[in-house]
């Protein structure tokens, strides 16, 4: 009678603490978070956003209740998230779940507010079948609101729900201009670049050409990609703009790879003459690297045409980032026909490396004619660590600080136009989006821009730490489960000694 009284009690006592854990967990939430770049973590940013909110936002998430698992982990991720930005934002996050699939009516309200269904492959009684889900959200602040149309299983949720709340806070924005009028790429060709800088930034083109223009309104001034001559008339409104304390992003290209003459040549656009003056010099060169990008190449067996994909050190993979706000969190940039930059100047301005090629690198002169079907070997990259991407900071012109970024690809944030327009890595959009926050003293999205891992090849893994990994994945669960044996056998044995001791009930 005496254990069956302890033992209710002890059933009634854990019911107890359950309940209490239960409610504390409504009110605090806590996650420890073992993820080597903290993606379950808030991010600093993403706290300044919610504790400067002065409005409530109402976030509509419509996710199908029934989803399969590996989806359903999404949803739940999206609702802990949820929870943590209400407790943050004390309050002001408030939010609530919808299943679109409950009705003809929920559905259409979906598509209404922009939600847009995918069909995924499901199994339901052995057999295979197509289901439309919903995984998607609507933010709304007042009378304005954004669209999460889909989640994407495995994206940044943080960065897109922050983002987005902070596209609803925002309302006087600060001016970024785009130069054109030299054959840069318009806005439209840089289009995923400009969806993530207009969440802090008006963007306008800019032509200089214009006498009436006023560039003292423009937090930084960006250079993509010029194919034509610069007047100098141009270039000393740039000097001018320097002189005021102006800032310049500039992504230049020194040299062209046409693939379909395999040609290479340099390009003049008086651009390159202007930063020599200023002391930092683009060379006339194309960089190769061991780590690269792969190109298509047409071959013939028989009667058969058939497309080949190999390596083209021209193509080079930068994986090289100084500890930099403008590369913070980056891990691979593809700069298709990139040059080496040098700095020649003197102690009076700051140069800063912040993207360096592999330690298997090397440079040619132009003119190149490139020969696809090479067969690369390690004489070919003698060099190590070419600049490929700086900072410049200091007196530039006159006697007022002023800050540009420098790349020596004009081509890494272009998507282009048309059937010619491609989807661009994370990487090459935050590289550019970064650098401009940087220059404009506004890096509060940078460790969104650039949270979770987009890339780990396990070719660019040593050997040992391959090694190493593997066996650990398969030595670790069955040494887990020998420690456990051990326990529990200790356990036993201990418990048969006490049961043999005199007195022992």
């Amino acid at each position: 009678m005496k254990n069956r009284k302890s033992i209710t009690t002890q059933v009634l006592l854990v019911l107890a603490v359950l309940v209490v854990l239960n409610f504390l967990s409504e009110q605090f939430f806590l996650r420890l978070d073992f993820t080597a770049d903290q993606r379950y973590t808030l991010s600093n940013a993403t706290k300044d956003i919610l504790r400067s909110m002065d409005e409530p936002v109402t976030v509509t998430a419509y996710f199908t209740e029934d989803l399969p698992p590996d989806l359903a982990v999404t949803r739940r991720d999206f609702k802990d998230l949820l929870v943590e930005y209400a407790n943050v934002s004390k309050g002001l996050v408030l939010y609530e779940f919808v299943n679109p699939n409950k009705d003809q009516e929920s559905e259409q309200k979906a598509f209404q507010a922009g939600i847009q269904p995918v069909l995924v492959s499901t199994r339901e009684k052995d057999e295979a079948t197509q289901k439309k889900v919903f995984m998607g959200a609507v933010l709304q602040m007042g009378e304005n609101k954004e669209i999460i149309p889909f989640l994407q299983p495995g994206a940044a949720m943080e960065y897109a729900l922050s983002t987005n709340i902070k596209k609803l806070s925002v309302t006087d924005k600060p001016f970024i201009g785009l130069l054109q009028g030299n054959g840069e790429p318009s806005l439209n060709a840089m289009s995923q670049v400009m969806e993530a800088l207009s969440i802090l930034y008006s963007i306008e083109p800019v032509n200089l050409a214009d006498s009436a223009l006023d560039l003292s309104k423009y937090k930084t001034l960006a250079i993509v990609g010029p194919r034509d001559t610069i007047p100098p008339q141009q270039l000393a409104k740039l000097d001018q703009y320097l002189a005021g304390g102006g800032n310049l992003f500039i992504a230049m290209d020194r040299v062209d790879g046409n693939l379909q003459t395999v040609q290479g040549s340099s390009i003049t656009t008086g651009l390159e003459k202007w930063l020599s003056n200023k002391g930092l010099v683009v060379e006339n060169n194309f960089v190769v690297d061991a780590n690269c990008g792969s190109v298509g190449v047409q071959q013939r067996q028989g009667f058969f045409n058939f497309t080949t994909n190999v390596r083209f050190p021209y193509l080079p993979i930068i994986v090289n980032f100084a500890d930099h706000p403008a590369t913070k969190g980056l891990e691979q940039v593809l700069m298709p026909f990139a040059s080496s930059i040098t700095f020649t100047g003197d102690t009076s301005l700051s140069f800063t490396p912040i993207a360096t090629t592999s330690d298997k690198s090397g440079t040619q002169s132009t003119p190149v004619y490139f020969d696809v079907n090479k067969k690369w070997d390690d004489k070919d990259f003698p060099l190590s660590n070419i600049t490929v991407g700086a900072v410049l900071r200091g007196n530039i012109v006159g006697n007022t600080p002023s800050g540009m970024v420098v790349f020596s690809d004009g081509q890494f944030p272009v998507n282009g136009e048309g059937q010619r327009a491609q989807q661009l890595s994370q990487d090459n959009v935050s590289l550019m989006v970064n650098s401009i926050d940087y220059l404009s003293d506004d890096t509060g999205l940078i460790d969104l821009r650039t949270k979770g891992v987009t890339s780990r090849p396990l070719d660019q893994v040593e050997d040992s730490r391959k090694t190493l990994l593997k066996w650990l994945n398969f030595l670790l669960p069955i040494l887990l489960i020998l420690i456990y044996g051990v326990v529990r056998m200790q356990q036993r044995r201990n418990l048969k000694v006490k049961r043999m001791q005199k007195g022992y009930i």
